[in-house]
């Protein structure tokens, strides 16, 4: 009998405080995300401020965790946003036939074969000013072909099953048979990539920044501070760089144990065949 894989309760509690700090920003964080202190410019941790400042003398304990508000907020948009995408494209894809199906298939790995920080940056370019809700819609709408694949790979091992001829001679819809029949049988690869593609938004979110293409100079992120450390290591505040890459990085580790634990569960749980 094989051993039930225990619950990153460690990566659940880290994820949570880093989320519950996020979300009370602005009631926890000791300074403004736009305070500047002229006597307290690139100030290493100490009792004052705890992760520092920065060159214009913000507090950068409170910068992390405004940046955690943008970052975290992007990845979830766009991980569902995307999710949604493949689930549907996948499903019609796997039921169609098998023209319909294979013209479908050359589509997505044609928007594969391009990369996705290439469209990223075209899509927001033609979009305007990068916003919260801009990001997460261009990502979401960038990053769904894996899935697709695998919903599409799974729907088509099931849609010749009773239940679901069954349904079909019921006249049942689509949207019921999705929901009633097929979205049972690999949820689980949905939730675990739900979760693997909010990791993958925040890190696209970040790149975008640290290139100077994210989010305004105005919004606070934890790209936007990754990016702004380039001219700090010149100055050896080594803080500006460290503290942010550690927290995104704790973070992105603490999403990834969880989508492997609701991986293994839910394919054990939900799964008919």
């Amino acid at each position: 009998m094989k051993r039930e894989k225990k619950i990153p309760k460690v990566s659940l509690c880290i994820l949570s405080l880093i989320i519950l700090l996020s979300v009370l920003a602005g009631v926890i964080a000791p300074y403004g995300a736009d305070d500047m202190d002229s006597t307290a410019i690139n100030l290493a941790p100490g009792i004052t401020h705890i992760f520092g400042t920065d060159n214009m003398g913000r507090d950068l304990f409170t910068l992390v965790l405004y940046g955690g508000r943008a970052s975290i907020y992007i990845g979830i948009l766009s991980a569902c946003i995307s999710t949604a995408v493949a689930v549907v494209y996948g499903t019609l894809s796997g039921l169609a036939g098998e023209r319909t199906d294979d013209v479908l298939m050359r589509f997505s790995e044609l928007i594969m074969s391009i990369p996705s920080i290439l469209l990223v940056i075209f899509l927001q370019a033609m979009w305007g000013q990068a916003s919260y809700t801009s990001l997460s819609v261009i990502i979401g709408l960038t990053s769904w072909m894996n899935i697709s694949k695998i919903v599409r790979s799974e729907v088509r091992q099931i849609r010749n099953s009773d239940y679901v001829l069954a349904a079909k001679t019921m006249e049942g819809g689509f949207w019921y048979i999705l929901r009633r029949h097929l979205l049972p049988n690999f949820v689980s690869s949905i939730m675990f990539m739900v979760v693997t593609n909010i990791g993958q938004a925040m890190i696209t979110e970040s790149t975008l920044s640290f290139l100077g293409l994210g989010l305004p100079l105005t919004t606070v992120s934890w790209g936007s501070l990754l990016s702004m450390s380039q001219e700090m290591l010149l100055s050896n505040s080594w803080w500006m760089i460290v503290i942010p890459g550690f927290v995104l990085i704790t973070t992105l580790v603490c999403v990834t144990n969880i989508g492997e634990y609701i991986r293994k569960k839910n394919n054990r749980l939900y799964s008919n065949l």
